[in-house]
């Protein structure tokens, strides 16, 4: 049975998850080296609602849980528009940034690793990204989720600025018609 905030955030058994790194580092004791596990994982519904979490244990398994549970508790809500993301962003964390860009129907997710596990658990279908400086796979991840948080989306924008949706979404005004040159004349009349 869900608890009563499971079933108000609606966690019920709908959530998606992804394990993107496993880290192993060794610590040197007196019998040899003590080896440790972290793990980044990132959770989501695919209907716009994504957290990412960071474990660390001594064995692989209860760092992917402990890294699971953490994503649960972070989970945030991302403004989508249909099945890509409303404008342009870069997300920074540390040395890495993330560009992320819409992109049309049947384009695909087109990102690498550990960005492309954010997109997919947000539910993201069409999107184009390029991960630039560092490539660590734990910065790169914090980075997507720092780009996904400063998406706004039209009701926020309009209500920041103060004026009604409608005005903000008017139609583009249409390119003026270029005119059409005439062909020249050679010097008896006649085009050429």
């Amino acid at each position: 049975m869900a608890t009563e905030q499971e079933s108000f955030f609606g966690e019920g058994g709908d959530l998606q998850e992804a394990v993107v790194a496993i880290n192993r580092s060794a610590k040197v004791v007196k019998g040899g080296r003590r080896f440790s596990f972290s793990a980044l994982s990132v959770v989501g519904d695919r209907r716009g609602r994504v957290g990412v979490g960071y474990g660390k244990a001594n064995e692989v398994p209860p760092a992917v849980e402990k890294s699971i549970g953490d994503a649960k508790k972070n989970m945030v809500r991302i403004p989508l528009k249909g099945d890509t993301i409303p404008h342009e962003v870069i997300g920074r964390f540390g040395a890495a940034r993330v560009f992320m860009r819409p992109a049309g129907a049947g384009t695909g997710v087109i990102a690498g690793g550990g960005v492309r596990a954010v997109c997919q658990m947000v539910g993201i279908r069409n999107i184009l990204t390029k991960a630039m400086g560092s490539t660590n796979p734990v910065n790169l991840v914090k980075a997507a989720m720092d780009g996904l948080l400063r998406l706004k989306d039209v009701r926020e924008v309009a209500r920041l600025r103060g004026m009604p949706i409608e005005e903000l979404i008017q139609e583009a005004p249409a390119a003026p018609e270029m005119p059409v040159p005439k062909p020249a004349e050679t010097s008896e009349g006649q085009p050429q």
